[in-house]
């Protein structure tokens, strides 16, 4: 399965290929869905540009998104977007349009209640579990860990040439992941190394410009069907 991550933090500065609006996002996941994505991951925002948690938010985006795919649609929870564990169950408790999935960054303070709060819900949740920190171990220790629909096992900012190396201390790490199903992916430099090495390993992965804004050859991606198509085709 590859997972479509449209816009992630990135913003208008990132260019012109990044959406932002309900409409731009719509707009991208379609065509991304066409190309072979089986899932839309995304970060609602703001009229100015900025992730945000509110439902006058993440609503519209969600229903955007729902509007031109028939496949399961998750948002972020990330602390960028809500600093305040507190505030961040308060807005997820008062979403009007619920997500299929919502990740939840687990080195960051409050994951557990962030979690129960999405199960309360209804909602899936996946697990992000980021190199270089305590994620893993926090995750394992987790009452919620059984719970969640996945484990996003996120290579987060090494160098290329380690990439091989980092992802797979990363699953080591997780161990059995209690059970449940991996999504092993990487950010820049090394998404296209992560996503090689995950397919090789017959995981689940992902692609979009959250992660990555070139293609394997170095070149600007247009979109992020693009992305999509080059990751089918990579391996």
């Amino acid at each position: 399965m590859i997972q479509v991550c449209l816009n992630g933090a990135r913003g208008a500065g990132d260019g012109a290929a990044v959406p932002l609006s309900p409409a731009a996002l719509a707009e991208s996941a379609a065509a991304a869905v066409a190309a072979g994505a089986a899932e839309v991951h995304v970060h609602p925002k703001t009229p100015c540009g900025s992730d945000s948690l509110s439902p006058r938010v993440v609503g519209p985006a969600v229903e955007a998104i729902r509007a031109a795919v028939d496949v399961p649609v998750g948002v972020t929870t990330g602390a960028w977007a809500e600093p305040d564990p507190m505030r961040r169950v308060e807005r997820i408790r008062s979403w009007a349009v619920l997500p299929d999935y919502a990740s939840v960054n687990w080195h960051e303070d409050g994951a557990d209640g962030v979690a129960a709060a999405l199960l309360d819900r209804g909602v899936g949740i996946e697990a992000g579990i980021w190199s270089g920190t305590d994620a893993a171990r926090r995750f394992l220790e987790s009452p919620y860990g059984p719970r969640v629909l996945r484990v996003l096992a996120e290579v987060i900012d090494p160098l290329p040439g380690e990439a091989g190396p980092t992802a797979r201390a990363l699953l080591a790490e997780l161990g059995g992941a209690h059970g449940r199903p991996v999504l092993l992916h990487g950010q820049d430099a090394c998404t296209w190394p992560v996503l090689r090495l995950a397919r090789s390993l017959g995981l689940d992965t992902r692609i979009g410009l959250e992660d990555v804004l070139v293609l394997p050859d170095g070149e600007r991606a247009a979109s992020n069907a693009q992305l999509v198509r080059a990751a089918l085709a990579w391996g």
